[in-house]
C-alpha cells in the first residue's frame, strides 16, 4: 500500500485484507518511505491524500507511484486506488482529473451502483444502493478510454470504475470507519456548513449496512491478490 498522508492510513481495508489472508505492506511515502522502482508485490493499493495525481512538487513520490500503477496495468497486477489513488489510476490510464471540481462530498454519502457491476469481479452482487464515507473536493472528470463505469453519486458521477480487468479506482473511502470523523477539523467542516457531530451520527447509522458491503469487496480484492501470487 502507498500511504500519502499521515492520517490517510489503510484503516479497516488493510485489516480486511489481512483477515482474508493477504500480507499487507504499507509504505509511508509522505515520511520518505521509499517506494520500489519496480513492482515487487502481488497487488497494489494507493490510498488517498490531499494532492492532485501529478502534484510532484508537493508529493515527489507520486512520480514513482504513477510508474508502479502503469507497470501494474501492463502486467495485469491487481490495483485498487482510493480517492487520490483512484484519481491517479484515472490519470495514468488517460482519464482527466480536476482540482476543486463541483460540490465537495464530505461524510456518509449515498452511492448508486450501475448495471455494469453485474459482470465486475469486485462489485457484482453488491446492493445497488449503498453508502460510503467521502472527503474530497477534487474529482475525476473523464474516465480513461475503455474504462467501465461502476458507481455514481448525486454530486460526483465517477465514484467507481475499472480499467482493464484488474484495476479499480474509487472516489469514496471504504477504509474509513465512522470513528475517524472524530478527528476531522470542526472549523473546516463548518466552512462547508457541516457539523462534525451530525456527520458522525449519520455515518455511524449508515455503517450498519455499509460496512459488510465494503468488507466483502476487500475480501474479493484479496482473493485476486492471492491468485496473482
Amino acid at each position: 500500500m502507498v500511504q500519502n498522508t499521515v492520517r490517510g492510513g489503510p484503516g479497516r481495508f488493510g485489516d480486511w485484507l489481512t483477515e482474508a489472508g493477504v500480507a499487507v505492506e504499507t509504505v509511508r511515502a509522505y515520511e520518505g518511505g521509499p517506494l520500489p522502482t519496480r513492482l515487487t508485490q502481488d497487488a497494489l493499493v494507493v490510498l488517498g491524500g490531499g494532492f492532485m495525481p501529478d502534484d510532484d512538487a508537493r508529493a515527489p513520490w507520486l512520480v514513482t507511484a504513477r510508474a508502479l500503477v502503469a507497470e501494474a496495468l501492463d502486467a495485469g497486477t491487481p490495483v485498487f486506488g482510493i480517492c487520490l489513488g483512484g484519481q491517479l489510476l484515472a490519470h495514468v490510464a488517460g482519464g482527466q482529473v480536476a482540482a476543486e471540481h463541483g460540490e465537495p462530498e464530505i461524510g456518509s454519502t449515498a452511492l448508486t451502483l450501475r448495471a455494469e457491476v453485474e459482470s465486475d469481479p469486485l462489485f457484482h452482487g453488491l446492493p445497488r444502493r449503498v453508502t460510503a464515507i467521502e472527503r474530497h473536493v477534487d474529482a475525476v472528470t473523464a474516465l480513461p478510454p475503455g474504462a467501465v463505469w461502476l458507481a455514481e453519486s448525486a454530486r460526483c458521477p465517477y465514484q467507481a470504475f475499472r480499467v482493464g480487468e484488474r484495476a479499480w479506482g474509487v472516489q469514496f473511502h471504504p477504509e474509513t470507519d465512522p470513528d475517524r470523523i472524530r478527528d476531522w477539523d470542526p472549523e473546516r467542516l463548518a466552512a462547508h456548513g457541516l457539523d462534525r457531530a451530525d456527520l458522525l451520527r449519520r455515518a455511524t447509522e449508515d455503517a450498519v449496512t455499509a460496512t459488510p458491503v465494503w468488507r466483502q469487496l476487500a475480501h474479493r480484492f484479496a482473493a485476486l491478490a492471492r491468485e496473482s501470487a
